[in-house]
């Protein structure tokens, strides 16, 4: 049952960071500057097409994972969610490399803390898994 709700949750993940691509693909400049402070800049296709081979190859991970461990529900499970927390820093890396191209005012250290509260998340759910397996060999018998 949780595998069958996280496959909806990721699914839909897998298409707002989609969407949240295209949306951000259109408002880019022709060059979009990643970094500043050592001066790097790609043009917006290369940048498109690059965020969506890399969305493409991780979420396809899901389909490679669910072959290699067919009888572990609840580690396919978990990676569902794993992916599902990387969909999400994913959005938010592309709206805070969407706001640092506008010409906006706009307070650059609230979008660093989205950054930081989303690498949390990725970080608390990757370490959930081994913390279940020590829950369920010491109580679990």
């Amino acid at each position: 049952m949780a595998l069958k709700l996280f496959r909806a949750v990721w699914f839909l993940s897998v298409l707002v960071v989609l969407v949240n691509l295209l949306y951000v693909y259109a408002s880019w400049p022709e060059v979009v500057i990643v970094q500043e402070n050592e001066p790097v800049s790609l043009s917006k296709e290369w940048l498109f097409y690059l965020m969506l081979g890399s969305i493409v190859v991780i979420n396809a991970l899901v389909y490679l994972f669910k072959m290699l461990f067919e009888e572990g529900e609840h580690l396919r499970s978990w990676f569902h969610g794993f992916i599902i927390t990387i969909n999400i820093f994913i959005i938010i890396a592309l709206q805070a490399l969407n706001v640092y191209n506008s010409n906006e005012m706009f307070d650059h250290t609230l979008v660093a803390a989205y950054l930081t509260g989303s690498l949390v998340l990725i970080i608390l759910w990757a370490a959930a898994w081994p913390v279940y397996l020590i829950f369920q060999k010491i109580f679990v018998k």
